[in-house]
């Protein structure tokens, strides 16, 4: 194990707010990418005052999501702010945007102006349909991508109101699919000197995570419903009742399926004609969830769990959040890591989810006040102190000292 990070000497602009992509650049900076927020005069990145509590600066979900960040204030809307941010580009790796299609180039500080200034950049633009399609211009937000992209139509149970997945999964994934592209773009920069354009969506991302359910429509044109919490193609695959619950078992093959069936005394089952195949279970499946749950019922979900553990069987507890933070497994991987700071106290953290052996990625830094270190960015990068002092006065740039904002 070394102490560097594995993109130490990477450097990211970070032009993101809310949460798609803060969470791209996060995944970078956990990674040890030095990412500068360039946040706007009036308040930042609009996560600050989103969701509780809000203290100072921050806001839970700003927290979360703007760790190992610094926090550069700059007018973009003035000559001189964009002057400074194309005199910042000569000197970095990565830009990373989130605004709709156009602004950029509105600013003067689209891809092709920049890749100018610099050939090796790479330009990550996130947005909720894309930067082409008759859709490029349509705000977009999780709940609005997780309709368009098919995933409210398979959301939920049968019969039910359209239900949106718990989480906002469509803007998790566009980060996620945007940090995967700009570091395969920046490998490419490596290798070649030669930049370019990273473009993904909420909209693409809630597309990609239909796979069961493209691959069904594509063979034979059936339009796939929602199924609760059973799969697709496999049964039993769900959560079923217990005496104080509910528990999930995943018997999606004949060999589990007969491990579940001998572990819970129903070993007549095994040679049951109605469910005898794969195919069988997954017609019948009402009927065999009700008849399993019969036998789930007149025990608990803990005494279950480890009874099917014993004999093998692929099953789990359905998790409350606070019970997530107590599982010995969760904390054994690490994914809940605490940092003390003397403004906050103890921030809790999810943690980080991929793991390298030589170059681990760490929770350095707290997410930063608006403007924290927009004074030592600019220092950084060859502005000198006249300089910086000359866009303070303009308040062209934010500088935060404490509980106070220096112009």
């Amino acid at each position: 194990m070394t102490t560097e990070s594995a993109l130490s000497g990477m450097v990211v602009l970070d032009l993101t707010q809310i949460m798609a992509g803060p969470y791209c650049t996060m995944v970078l900076a956990d990674m040890g990418a030095d990412v500068i927020k360039v946040e706007k005069p009036s308040g930042g990145d609009d996560s600050r005052r989103m969701g509780p509590p809000f203290i100072k600066d921050w806001s839970a979900g700003f927290l979360a999501l703007n760790r190992n960040k610094r926090s550069l204030v700059l007018d973009l809307r003035s000559q001189n702010g964009q002057a400074v941010f194309k005199r910042l580009v000569e000197d970095v790796d990565v830009v990373v945007e989130k605004f709709r299609p156009g602004v950029m180039d509105r600013l003067g500080l689209g891809y092709e102006t920049l890749a100018a200034i610099k050939p090796s950049l790479v330009y990550c633009s996130v947005s909720g349909f894309g930067n082409t399609g008759p859709d490029a211009q349509k705000g977009g937000f999780d709940l609005v991508a997780q309709g368009v992209s098919g995933l409210m139509s398979i959301t939920g149970h049968p019969g039910m109101p359209p239900a949106k997945v718990g989480v906002p999964i469509t803007d998790i994934s566009a980060g996620l699919l945007a940090a995967n592209g700009v570091l395969a773009a920046y490998v490419y920069a490596l290798k070649t000197g030669q930049g370019q354009r990273v473009d993904t969506s909420l909209m693409e991302a809630g597309v990609a995570y239909t796979v069961w359910e493209s691959s069904v429509y594509f063979a034979d044109g059936e339009i796939p419903g929602p199924l609760g919490s059973a799969h697709r193609v496999s049964a039993p695959y769900q959560a079923l009742r217990t005496s104080d619950g509910y528990l999930n078992i995943g018997a999606a093959t004949q060999p589990t399926w007969e491990q579940l069936c001998r572990a819970i005394g129903l070993d007549a089952l095994i040679e049951d004609e109605r469910f005898k195949l794969p195919g069988d279970r997954k017609a019948r499946e009402e009927e065999l969830a009700a008849l399993l749950e019969e036998t789930f019922t007149a025990d608990t979900t803990s005494n279950w769990l480890k009874m099917l553990e014993k004999a093998g069987v692929v099953a789990g507890p359905i998790y409350d959040m606070a019970q997530v933070y107590k599982d010995p497994q969760v904390l054994a991987r690490k994914m809940l890591v605490d940092l003390e700071d003397p403004d906050l106290g103890t921030i809790h953290n999810i943690g980080i989810p991929v793991k390298l052996s030589v170059t681990p990625g760490q929770i350095r830094t707290r997410a930063p006040l608006l403007g924290e270190h927009s004074a030592e960015v600019l220092l950084e990068r060859g502005f000198s102190q006249s300089e910086v002092d000359e866009l303070l006065a303009a308040e062209v740039v934010l500088e935060k000292q404490g509980t106070g904002t220096r112009r």
